[in-house]
């Protein structure tokens, strides 16, 4: 191991390389090496022509993490799972100045893996019926993906049933984030919120006879760090770099160490703000009511981390487990800047793992967003007016969990709401239509789900639908809300309304707790 500038690091890379890329939105991003390849490059030209792999999108919205990729000619592949953090990115995709793809995450996990083991690519049935079926778009992120022929997504047949097969990769050189290295380069990561994929993203670089490169807080003296803790060791890293502080943050909180993100402390549940009684609560308490004890119950970002705060409010988070796709499991999923990271968790996965479990049926109950949702019961959350942000880990988590919740607003776009006297009154309706004809991307197949036998809500502010072999079926109202005038005026589909149609619990609409128990 020998330990160098950021500049160095960036020197490594020669032109047409593949790059494996450490990151989940603002945990475990080598920020200062990131950037120090931005800087070399914008100086050079150089590297260029640079293929990059990654498990997740390291990124803050603004223009960190792997936005400082985002300069025309630096790359020409992106093989990813999500965008929406890197707006730079996102416009290269967008004008077709760079190939990308838009993975399921859980798949380009395992495509990591298969990389350093050296085997050909990951069979699964992830992705199936969905724009990652190359039936229908192969994970194809533009149209300069399209022309390029290639193709990363195939469907196969293993005795009469169909899966798809992912190509995996080679690396070069890995980047990876931690918070200690030895003087013998062992790496722990005690300061980090995730884990991710690290092994993996070091032995694929390592067993291709490329470069494993870290970024670390601190070098600590040979024997310091206890084994158990010891994340990468030093054999497999060539070279590591010690960043300066601003540039080694623990979240894109960029604040204060938090060390009940890592597990070193739990802090009471108390302190957790409560959220305020708008639209976004009622659909993260309607989400919530649906918890069985013992349940394994992952989280999606936006209205649906909610129900996490919900649940810590309710005083019953105690009774089952959360499990977010970076890692953690137990505790409170943190959302925002957050994101990704756990309050008082009781352990964690790293990335393959988690999907592992997820993959295979081990999740009972996913909560996720959704920004489109049509009369089959598709959804989509990764394409919105031919932009492209990709899917993260939502294929993976809502095809393999037994019961999957949708949330959110029943409109977007301008939307304001008031609750009265335990009524929802729509003061100003939204300009967008959520529930339309045909969504623009299939990120979940309603057909797939009614075939495997899951049970799927879409939960918002003002009903909650079930997927119903008949198709999107009514299930509950709320009160002060009008059937034709504020549901079905704003759908592009008349859904089928149950005969039994019922009043959403009026607990969903006051102040005070809802008392729910397990």
């Amino acid at each position: 191991m020998e330990v160098v500038s950021a500049e160095y690091a960036a020197s490594l890379i020669q032109d047409g390389m593949s790059l494996g890329l450490g990151g989940f939105v603002g945990n475990v991003v080598p920020e200062e090496i990131y950037l120090a390849i931005q800087e070399r490059y914008l100086k050079t030209q150089s590297p260029k022509d640079l293929t990059c792999f990654l498990t997740s999108c390291p990124g803050d919205g603004v223009s960190a993490g792997f936005d400082h990729f985002a300069e025309e000619g630096l790359l020409k592949r992106i093989v990813g799972i999500h965008y929406g953090t890197c707006p730079r990115i996102l416009k290269l995709i967008e004008d077709n100045k760079v190939i990308a793809y838009m993975l399921p995450q859980g798949a380009a996990a395992q495509m990591l893996a298969a990389a350093g083991g050296k085997k050909p690519g990951v069979i699964t049935q992830i992705g199936i019926g969905t724009y990652i079926d190359p039936r229908q778009e192969g994970g194809k992120a533009n149209q300069l993906t399209v022309d390029s022929e290639e193709e990363l997504v195939s469907l196969i047949k293993i005795e009469e049933k169909e899966y798809l097969f992912y190509k995996a990769v080679p690396l070069d050189i890995s980047f990876i984030k931690g918070t200690y290295a030895d003087e013998a380069g062992n790496i722990s990561f005690d300061e980090e919120c995730i884990i991710t994929d690290p092994r993996a993203l070091a032995i694929a670089a390592h067993n291709n006879g490329g470069k494993v490169v870290v970024q670390v807080k601190q070098i600590v003296k040979k024997g310091s760090i206890n084994p158990i803790n010891v994340v990468l060791p030093g054999f497999i890293v060539d070279y590591v770099v010690v960043a300066k502080p601003e540039n080694h943050y623990q979240t894109n909180e960029r604040g204060p160490w938090k060390a009940e993100y890592t597990g070193a402390i739990n802090i009471p549940l108390e302190n957790i703000e409560p959220l305020p009684l708008n639209e976004r609560k009622i659909c993260a308490r309607r989400g919530t009511m649906e918890i069985k004890k013992g349940n394994l119950v992952n989280l999606g970002f936006g209205v649906s981390e909610g129900v996490g705060v919900v649940a810590g409010e309710e005083g019953i988070s105690d009774k089952f487990t959360f499990s977010v796709e970076s890692g953690p499991l137990g505790g409170i999923i943190m959302g925002g800047k957050a994101w990704g990271a756990a309050t008082n968790m009781e352990a964690r996965f790293n990335q393959a793992e988690t999907f592992d479990l997820y993959d295979g049926g081990g999740l009972d109950i996913t909560c996720l967003g959704a920004a489109e949702i049509d009369e089959e019961g598709n959804v989509n959350v990764s394409k919105f007016k031919g932009r492209a942000v990709g899917p993260g880990g939502f294929i993976d988590i809502s095809q393999g969990a037994k019961k999957v919740i949708y949330m959110g607003t029943f409109t977007a776009g301008g939307l304001k709401e008031a609750i009265v006297d335990g009524k929802l009154k729509i003061v100003k309706e939204g300009k967008v239509m959520k529930f339309v004809k045909k969504v623009e991307q299939i990120t979940f197949s309603g057909k797939r789900a009614i075939k495997d036998g899951q049970q799927v809500l879409y939960i918002t502010e003002r009903c909650v639908f079930e997927l119903t072999p008949e198709g999107l079926t009514l299930t509950e109202i709320a009160s002060g809300i009008d059937l034709e005038k504020d549901i079905l005026a704003h759908m592009e589909f008349k859904p089928v309304i149950a005969k039994d149609l019922k009043l959403m619990d009026e607990r969903l609409f006051k102040e005070e707790k809802m008392g729910l128990t397990l």
